[in-house]
């Protein structure tokens, strides 16, 4: 994983990260964004799977004043919230086919058009997006796109589970030890 985080770490590929709940996906995208040359820029996490299917659309691209019920001011969405940055979609394989061929689109021509706006907008980003589904067997079952797969998988990581890594352990126990030792004010804090 090291490698490929410090390939792509400094580039604008777009990379599919894949892996059980709870490895560290968004570890993985965290660390591609702030080991490189845009760590600078905003790093927006969105977890496609909280929001609701209806509201997903107008989070990520945004939206004019008037554009549907409570849409009272224009409002900017994710993809210009990250410019010059990077946007971590996690979940993917939750997002609606509606807005996976608008997340198409805004990856194919790099741009987005904003809900009830006409025109479309330049966006300068790079996408990391994660996933504990088989999309390719969503593939299959005609929940998600097959063109939207390749253009998410330009890069693609495997992170295996921590079952898998034990010897990630002593590194995390430390981790935590510091974390908590920081929060509890008990810098002394041991593990047996």
């Amino acid at each position: 994983i090291t490698d490929v985080i410090e390939r792509v770490k400094n580039n604008k590929a777009t990379v599919l990260v894949k892996g059980e709940s709870g490895t560290g996906k968004e570890l993985v995208a965290r660390a591609i964004h702030y080991s490189g040359k845009f760590s600078r820029s905003p790093f927006i996490a969105v977890n496609c799977g909280a929001i609701p299917e209806n509201l997903l659309e107008a989070e990520l691209f945004g939206y004019l004043k008037g554009a549907f019920t409570g849409a009272n001011e224009n409002r900017t969405g994710f993809f210009q919230a990250a410019e010059g940055g990077t946007l971590f979609l996690d979940e993917i394989g939750t997002a609606p086919l509606t807005v996976q061929t608008k997340l198409l689109r805004a990856l194919q021509e790099k741009e987005i058009t904003k809900v009830g706006a006409r025109k479309s907008e330049k966006v300068d980003i790079r996408i990391i997006a994660a996933t504990n589904a088989n999309l390719l067997k969503d593939i299959k079952e005609n929940r998600f796109r097959e063109d939207l797969y390749y253009r998410l998988t330009v890069v693609e990581i495997d992170v295996p589970p921590l079952r898998e890594r034990k010897t990630d352990i002593p590194l995390l126990v430390e981790k935590f030890l510091f974390k908590y030792g920081v929060e509890y004010k008990d810098r002394l804090l041991k593990i047996s």
